[in-house]
């Protein structure tokens, strides 16, 4: 018996060495998504955002009634764009489908950015796309609590750490089988609070909290609130042209002031409405918002983007958001597009179509010269 205790000593010993010795993540590595196995560096991502508000307990599945919700979504990273996040709860087990604005990312991982990297392939949460949606099936532990989720970039072959947090009281009532507190009315009542320290009595206070309450609504209440969709969706202006195709100028303005736009640029007019195709000089713009609503790349040939868009305004600015990869995480920038009324003219002037033209001519000069140089010859035999 004392013989065979001092061997499974030594047996567990060798063995401890040998995981010293390799290192737990060697053997990770064997087990790792080949391919798959790049973490973006902190220079890479942009600063995390804070998520989350004062006060948050993490609400589990067991505590919210079965059923599917649409729930409010916060992230760490303003790259990972949810337009929507649909929650279904069964038997306390949750998971939401969440609904992307770009193709950016083609798997997302329940962890950190270093768990993807060493997790097996069938771990991962593959894009799905279907009508025309983009979308992730996610596992979620727990609401009101940041959930860890790495992304992996199509363009740039790396996982991106995020974190996200799925709002409970943004679920409909009764959802919760206990009151969920108004968290957001607790943080802007201790920010204020802090802002007026000197207030001497709680009827002051008070009346502070009511007033930024009541600008609060008025702000939410033009054109739908700052980042809410119009939900009639962009309305093109009313051009006086017949349906058809011409050209007119635009200025760009806003973001490095590096990107530009083709001027003039291509103009449809449909059922009275204005509509300008836009050429950009980067190849990396993969959707535009207006108004709320997405525009997607329309170039599929690797050259520069091109997006079709209803003009909303004419000879003042028009705010834009162009999303662009050329940074490496896909980062929305707010631009201004101004189009201009009494620039309207033929075809034509667009850049391209004025380069097709030449060409053409160039071509028929060929031809026509090629003819006449044989016929020449000829006469002179």
């Amino acid at each position: 018996m004392k013989r065979t205790g001092t061997r499974t000593i030594i047996f567990r010993i060798v063995c401890a060495g040998l995981l010293m010795a390799f290192g737990v993540s060697g053997f990770q590595t064997v087990l790792a998504a080949p391919g798959y196995d790049h973490v973006a560096a902190f220079s890479d991502t942009a600063a995390a955002q804070e998520i989350g508000k004062y006060g948050m307990t993490p609400i589990y599945g067991q505590d919210v009634e079965d059923g599917t919700y649409v729930i409010e979504t916060d992230c760490t990273s303003p790259f990972f764009r949810i337009l929507e996040a649909k929650l279904t709860v069964e038997d306390g087990r949750m998971n939401a489908v969440l609904t992307m604005s770009s193709k950016s990312y083609l798997f997302v991982y329940m962890g950190t950015a270093q768990e993807a990297a060493e997790a097996p392939f069938e771990d991962y949460i593959p894009l799905d796309e279907t009508d025309g949606r983009q979308t992730f099936s996610v596992p979620v532990e727990a609401l009101n609590a940041p959930v860890e989720c790495a992304a992996y970039s199509r363009s740039r072959e790396k996982w991106y750490g995020r974190q996200i947090l799925f709002d409970a009281g943004s679920l409909p009532p009764g959802a919760v089988r206990f009151p969920v507190p108004d968290y957001s009315r607790i943080e802007k009542a201790i920010r204020l609070y802090d802002r007026e320290k000197g207030t001497d009595t709680k009827a002051e206070l008070y009346s502070l909290y009511a007033q930024d309450e009541a600008q609060t609504e008025s702000d939410a209440g033009q054109d739908g609130g700052p980042g809410k969709e119009n939900e009639e969706g962009p309305q093109p202006v009313s051009m006086e042209e017949e349906d058809g195709e011409y050209s007119i100028e635009v200025d760009l303005s806003g973001g490095s002031g590096r990107a530009s736009v083709t001027s003039p640029t291509w103009l449809y007019v449909k059922d009275g409405k204005g509509y300008a195709k836009l050429l950009w000089s980067s190849v990396y713009y993969d959707y535009m918002i207006v108004d709320g609503e997405l525009f997607l790349n329309e170039t599929t040939d690797g050259s520069n983007s091109t997006f079709t868009i209803p003009i909303t305004a004419l000879d003042t600015p028009m705010q834009v958001i162009a999303d662009t990869t050329a940074m490496g995480d896909p980062v929305e920038i707010e631009y201004a597009l101004t189009f201009y009324a009494d620039t309207v003219g033929g075809k034509g002037r667009v850049p391209l179509e004025a380069t097709k033209q030449v060409i053409v001519v160039a071509l028929f000069i060929m031809v026509a010269g090629g003819i006449a140089n044989h016929f020449v010859k000829k006469r002179r035999r």
